[in-house]
């Protein structure tokens, strides 16, 4: 009897697919870890852009000015000025874009909860909730990187007396910075190095050119 009971317990019906369990397990977190690592690479994504955006108008406004007025205090004066500016109408505009993103979900679960739901779809409601944007921290955010990425031609030539050197330190500077930025936008977004690099330091340049040499002729023409 001790060997039939010991046979049947043997038998592969009664096998429990361990290795099904943990496998399936394995994959359940792989899928968590991948999610939560696409939304930290799209908050990091923006955060760079916002801040080459800073960079790119920050240090053109300043190569604008600089164009047509060597004084060093009129340069950091137009380089703080973009920064506020661009800064706040950042925040605002992310702050109205998340803000009207928010409302369109808080509409469309309410149309769900009207309509009855499951006590699955009720467990769902609540993580969905968890997971809704939050327009005052994008704002934040987005000010933040802008500011960080204008601070760059800012710090460049705030202690540069020699206009020469002024200039082709924000030039450097913001040269530097471009790469970075485009490397790692190239990361974040699983693109190629080299060029997203390149795109980004080439389009950087044409900025600063256009309002350098825009500005130099209309001030040399005597516009009054």
């Amino acid at each position: 009897m001790a060997a039939t009971n010991q046979t049947s317990f043997n038998n592969p019906k009664f096998t429990v697919p361990v290795n099904d369990v943990e496998q399936q397990t394995s994959l359940e977190l792989e899928a968590v870890k991948e999610f939560d690592y696409s939304k930290r690479s799209q908050w990091l994504r923006a955060a760079v852009l916002g801040a080459n955006d800073g960079l790119v108008s920050t240090a053109s406004l300043m190569m604008g000015v600089g164009a047509v007025k060597q004084d060093i205090k009129a340069m950091i004066l137009t380089g703080f000025a973009g920064l506020v500016a661009g800064a706040c109408s950042m925040a605002i505009g992310e702050f109205v874009s998340v803000y009207s993103q928010l409302d369109i979900e808080l509409a469309q679960m309410k149309r769900d909860k009207e309509r009855g739901t499951d006590p699955e779809d009720q467990n769902k409601e609540d993580e969905n909730k968890e997971d809704l944007p939050n327009p005052l921290q994008a704002a934040a955010a987005s000010a933040l990187a802008f500011s960080l990425g204008a601070m760059v031609p800012l710090l460049a030539a705030s202690f540069i007396r020699d206009y020469r050197f002024r200039v082709g330190a924000v030039v450097g500077a913001v040269t530097l910075a471009l790469i970075v930025f485009g490397w790692l936008g190239a990361i974040l977004g699983k693109a190629p190095l080299v060029r997203s690099s390149v795109r980004v330091l080439i389009g950087g340049w044409i900025a600063m050119a256009i309002t350098f040499g825009l500005t130099k002729l209309i001030g040399s023409s005597g516009l009054r």
